[in-house]
């Protein structure tokens, strides 16, 4: 096996905000309006918090990532697939597993009219293994690929770069039990963080074997940790006895520190386990992606078997913050019914890569610019140009226009600061002769054209254009 750096540091999650203050101040500035109802509620205007809207200005950041994903599913052979965000919420107290922070602090749990007892999804995963067995996929030729992408709730607090709710595109393959699939994916999320910009990255991974091999594994964990349960913070005091592998996943330092010397779960593998990670690390060099081995990763989910695997970003002080991550969950179709059948994914968080590539400067998607301008002047213009507009888009012309504005000279001014290439300009006379005058922009020379020309004379300039910047 090709001996790799072995880290068990610290993995910051995002400074956590103090939030309180912030919070009063902005309830405080914030709008508040009477309704017209009986009791005369007020209502503020903001967002919950750990809640937020996506702005205009924000959005050519989500559309890169979007087309980042969408590319890297098709190229890889994903099938995508769109979740229900509310499910029954015995699915995630069964699968996600009792003593992880998702199931005791953070899962959105309510109550229906018809008395179900649903949950707001806090992953992907176990959704996505319902719908694997309710339709009756495998049946169909292994391994079979799911791409899919939407928001998640956690009752957590809010910190930077995570909300309560956030979103996230997940990837996974069922079906194979090959370590080359493992290989692929990590170098699938590779793929797709590198499209996106960002550069300081380094895969985590461990493996921490099967039910039957971690039994032996968390006896030699707890015996170490009984020893020192004093020096363990309160909430994993509490782990001690319910679930002591998710110790290893806690953030507080002086549990960190403590678990640094803890006993490690490569130590008590079983023989397939290990031959698989073995194998695993062999793709991985072979692909030459930055990896280290963690052994304190376990992931905060209880379905995970073999391989785990956390995607970190680096600052220039050295701060780590988690992008996503993800493993093996061979066991988890057949724990809710199904078949026996092997799986592996990985999950990214949207909103920590968007603050990613903000804070590295990555140039987010631009849109393509119009080419075309169509102003109009009067009543019987404006009903000619809505259908001219149509006529135009439909031929592959992208075209833009200002129908609310008045003048024809603040219209013109829009198409000067858009930098088109042609306008074209309808009057009262234009519409009554159904003409329309062409204007080049680059050249400054324009002619009148009839409606049925229009299109024609619009891509002969254009063309022309385009032939000269070459």
């Amino acid at each position: 096996m090709a001996q790799k750096k072995v880290v068990a540091g610290k993995v910051s999650h995002g400074a956590k905000k103090t939030g309180e203050k912030k919070e009063n101040d902005k309830k405080a500035a914030a709008k508040k309006i009477s309704t017209s109802s009986a009791n005369q509620e007020e209502m503020l205007l903001q967002a919950l918090r750990g809640m937020r809207d996506i702005l205009p200005d924000e959005q050519p950041y989500w559309e890169r990532v979007r087309r980042a994903l969408a590319h890297a599913s098709q190229e890889y052979g994903f099938r995508r697939i769109d979740l229900p965000t509310v499910e029954y919420a015995h699915l995630y107290l069964r699968t996600v597993g009792v003593g992880t922070d998702i199931v005791d602090k953070e899962l959105y749990l309510f109550n229906t009219r018809g008395g179900d007892r649903v949950a707001l999804r806090p992953e992907m995963t176990a959704g996505l293994c319902r719908a694997y067995i309710e339709h009756g996929m495998g049946v169909l030729s292994k391994p079979i690929k799911l791409f899919s992408i939407g928001p998640v709730f956690r009752y957590d607090r809010p910190q930077e770069g995570r909300y309560r709710e956030h979103w996230q595109a997940n990837f996974d393959i069922f079906g194979e039990n090959d370590p080359i699939l493992d290989a692929q994916t990590i170098q699938l999320a590779y793929r797709v963080i590198q499209q996106l910009g960002l550069k300081s990255i380094e895969f985590q991974v461990n493996s921490i074997g099967t039910p039957e091999s971690r039994r032996e594994y968390e006896k030699a964990l707890t015996r170490y940790l009984e020893a020192q349960k004093n020096k363990l913070c309160q909430n994993c005091r509490e782990r001690l006895v319910k679930n002591p592998m998710r110790i290893l996943d806690c953030k507080e330092d002086k549990c960190i520190q403590l678990t640094a010397h803890a006993p490690q779960s490569l130590d008590y593998l079983d023989l397939e386990s290990r031959d698989h990670f073995k194998h695993l690390l062999e793709y991985l060099d072979e692909l030459e992606l930055p990896y280290v081995i963690n052994t304190r990763l376990v992931r905060g989910l209880d379905y995970y078997t073999k391989t785990v695997f956390e995607i970190i970003s680096s600052d220039s002080e050295g701060k780590k913050y988690a992008l996503g991550g993800g493993g093996r969950y061979d066991r988890l179709i057949e724990s809710l019914g199904g078949e026996a059948t092997p799986a592996i994914g990985f999950g990214l968080g949207l909103d920590r890569i968007v603050l990613e590539m903000k804070r590295i400067l990555v140039k987010p998607y631009q849109e393509p610019r119009p080419r075309v301008f169509l102003a109009q002047l009067g009543d019987m213009a404006k009903k000619k140009s809505l259908k001219l507009f149509s006529e135009l888009e439909k031929n592959g012309i992208l075209i833009a226009e200002s129908f609310g504005r008045g003048s024809l000279k603040s219209q013109l001014r829009v198409a000067n600061r858009l930098g088109v290439e042609v306008t074209i300009i309808i009057g009262q006379k234009e519409a009554l002769d159904d003409t329309a005058i062409v204007k080049d922009m680059v050249s400054g020379t324009q002619e009148t054209v009839t409606h049925e020309r229009l299109v024609d004379a619009a891509k002969k300039i254009l063309k022309t254009n385009q032939d000269l910047k070459v």
